[in-house]
């Protein structure tokens, strides 16, 4: 396994690609993950326990997030620390990061449980699904404890500039979760609460294994006895951290909710057609999520290093790489859009008005990537206050525009699309509005009191 790496120094474009390509293969790794489980529960388990598990997405991503926004919250102070070379400010926000996320993890990991069959309920889950849908929400959200420690593990690991361990033992809980997947779903019949348990065990196994790795192998992360008493300021400074970027995903998804009610009312088609697109733009979407979180690792160390320059120097680096793949994917969708989508439908009317809409939303990558590395940088120098302006601006534009671009007779349902890449437009300028406002200089919090033990990380 690699050394953990400092990002204070040499070639910022090489430390930028070198540590974004094993975050991008984990991104893809997560999205067959996730497609490999639903091809096995629609296939052995029919439509009906593939739209029971469907219909628990939305709720589930929203108790996930929460944890998934406190990690983040944490890696950013870990690497503030760790570009200080503040080692004991490390340790101590390892701790106390710790205390937030078993918190938290088990506190909405009883809360969904307990109120898995009223929320199902509330979100009008049709009888026929009810307990099927109950059952795997119920199994799944008990775990949100597993999954809060692996992607808090995984945050950690990413700060301190390791980004291949995290992708080795995602590995490991793919494989883990296929074979359990079949193993529960097929061979014992289980069914839709055989998925759900096989997706606890493979999160629960990789977490536990790659926090007992870390610890063996980075014998410098074992805290001293003084440093396990939980710090309130510092479990205070993780919440205030995190929460906000665990808001911003909470209200992304619930825009993507109101911009689905309005394809919706298009009929079947454009339903189809908007699916598959989606689908598409899943994986689009991963190699700037992949400089996103790359940004906001890089930032975090050189912030906590006192190199604004160079943060900034960054910044400029992950523009351009994500402006040069934006117009690489545009070409490809022109020349291999169709094909692509026959990957996932056979309707060839379907097919078309999902390439135009592939190509309507293409031609606005640039502003996409640029959200995503702008998103990056703010959140690694400190600003994650902006995470949430920044989903209410998600928020507010993909409903609006919805709402008046699908109305003009002349636009219809190409309004969907056209709401996607104004929206991006729109927040993207936001982006660079508060990025220029330099508010982010405010917050850049270096780590206090750099401490005497400066002994380098191997």
């Amino acid at each position: 396994m690699p050394a953990m790496q400092a990002m204070t120094s040499g070639s910022v474009t090489r430390s930028v690609i070198r540590f974004s390509l094993p975050l991008l293969l984990g991104n893809l790794l997560q999205q067959t993950y996730n497609i490999v489980d639903t091809i096995i529960v629609g296939k052995f388990l029919g439509n009906h326990a593939l739209a029971a598990v469907g219909a628990t997405g939305s709720i589930t991503y929203l108790f996930y997030t929460l944890c998934i926004g406190l990690a983040i919250g944490a890696g950013i102070l870990i690497a503030q620390s760790f570009g200080a070379n503040d080692i004991t400010g490390v340790r101590r926000h390892l701790v106390n990061s710790a205390v937030v996320t078993a918190a938290f993890g088990i506190g909405i990991s009883l809360l969904s449980v307990v109120f898995a069959r009223p929320v199902l309920i509330w979100l009008r889950v049709p009888d026929y699904l009810l307990d099927d849908a109950v059952s795997y929400m119920a199994i799944a959200c008990a775990g949100t404890i597993c999954v809060a420690a692996y992607n808090w593990i995984n945050a950690v690991m990413r700060a301190l500039g390791n980004a291949v361990t995290p992708l080795v033992f995602l590995g490991v809980a793919t494989a883990i979760n296929v074979v359990l997947d079949l193993l529960f779903v097929v061979n014992f019949s289980i069914g839709v609460a055989g998925a759900a348990i096989a997706t606890v065990i493979s999160q629960g196994l990789s977490a536990l294994g790659c926090i007992l790795y870390c610890l063996h192998k980075y014998p410098e992360l074992r805290p001293h006895r003084e440093e396990l008493r939980p710090d309130a300021s510092r479990i205070r400074r993780c919440i205030r951290t995190g929460i906000p970027i665990a808001l911003q995903n909470g209200l992304i998804a619930v825009s993507m909710v109101a911009l689905q009610s309005v394809t919706n009312t298009f009929g079947s088609m454009i339903m189809a057609a908007y699916t598959v697109s989606m689908r598409v733009e899943q994986f689009v979407q991963q190699p700037f999520s992949s400089i996103n979180a790359a940004m906001s690792t890089f930032t975090g160390q050189n912030i906590g290093a006192g190199q604004t320059d160079r943060a900034v120097k960054g910044l400029k680096v992950g523009i351009r790489i994500s402006s040069i793949l934006a117009v690489v994917v545009l070409l490809v969708f022109f020349a291999f859009g169709k094909p692509i989508l026959r990957l996932f439908v056979s309707g060839e009317a379907v097919i078309s008005i999902g390439y135009t809409a592939l190509l309507i939303t293409g031609c606005f990558y640039i502003p996409l990537g640029a959200i995503h590395t702008f998103r990056g940088f703010l959140n690694g120098a400190g600003d994650t206050d902006y995470a949430l302006v920044n989903g209410i601006a998600e928020v507010v534009c993909r409903v609006g525009f919805s709402l008046v671009f699908t109305r003009i007779a002349a636009i219809g349902y190409w309004g969907i699309w056209i709401t996607t890449s104004i929206t991006w437009t729109a927040t993207a300028a936001v982006s660079v509005l508060r990025y220029w406002g330099g508010k982010w200089r405010q917050k850049a919090n270096v780590p206090e009191g750099k401490c005497a033990e400066t002994a380098k990380f191997s």
